[in-house]
């Protein structure tokens, strides 16, 4: 269906630089706010949106995304309200890539087959699935080669090299390097650490690499960028959203700051 998370590869590649890929959580405050973040942070230097899928149990999740969750929840969101306000975004923008991030169970549901075809038709790219491990991927693989969605697969610094070939093995997209051990909002990886654990994993994958999990300031999206093609910021884009009175303003600027990070 689309091209787009190797085209803006491609672009940032051209101009000498890592992409910044954004996390907000779907439906938080409510579904119209989502929509007006996609609009926002794509125009504020955001080249990839990540969109959490609200979840009652995670497992990766730090007590901001933790609590974003739940209040989606609460507001009564759903994959299908999230799908619909993606589709709403492509009206306008058929450029920047949208990942959906989140556990297997609420695609169960769903139904794996009709989600991958509904998810591509609104204009989803990819999917982070935290908790679907190589060996269990083969139920919904299928599904995403035949709506051409990208398995975007998690490293965590804990994956031996063996590890590392298996989980990229089925990888498309790019790979997402969990820096540090832990949920996310965690503190951010030794430079010298992050540097030596890419060095590997590059080793492994031809895909370009993103690193996230405690990155939080412009200063921290610069070191990252330096060994990274992509670096991602969730909770403390997150925790401004939840706090802010214009979500929206707070927002976008503070992704204005990470990118200016990026030279952009």
């Amino acid at each position: 269906m689309t091209a787009r998370i190797k085209q803006l590869f491609e672009h940032t590649k051209a101009e000498n630089r890592a992409a910044l890929i954004t996390f907000i959580m779907g439906g938080d405050p409510d579904i119209d706010t989502t929509l007006a973040l996609l609009d926002g942070l794509s125009q504020s230097g955001a080249d990839i949106i990540e969109i959490g899928i609200p979840f009652s149990d995670p497992m990766a999740d730090g007590p901001v995304i933790e609590a974003a969750g739940k209040r989606a929840i609460a507001k009564g969101i759903t994959l299908k309200k999230i799908l619909g306000a993606v589709q709403q975004f492509r009206q306008n923008n058929n450029a920047t890539p949208i990942i959906l991030m989140g556990y297997y169970n609420p695609i169960y549901r769903y139904g794996v087959s009709g989600f991958c075809k509904d998810a591509s038709a609104a204009g989803v790219d990819g999917l982070i699935i935290v908790d679907l491990p190589p060996e269990e991927e083969l139920e919904i693989v299928p599904h995403l080669d035949a709506t051409n969605l990208r398995l975007i697969r998690l490293v965590a610094p804990t994956s031996n090299e063996e590890r590392m070939k298996k989980i990229t093995a089925s990888a498309s997209g790019f790979v997402y390097y969990i820096s540090v051990t832990g949920v996310t909002g965690a503190a951010t990886a030794k430079d010298d650490d992050l540097a030596a654990r890419l060095e590997i994993l590059r080793k492994n994958t031809p895909l370009p690499v993103a690193v996230g999990f405690g990155i939080k300031t412009a200063e921290q999206v610069n070191a990252a960028a330096k060994h990274a093609d992509a670096v991602v910021v969730g909770s403390a884009l997150v925790k401004i959203i939840a706090e802010s009175k214009d979500a929206v303003s707070a927002a976008s600027i503070f992704v204005k700051g990470l990118a200016s990070g990026l030279g952009k």
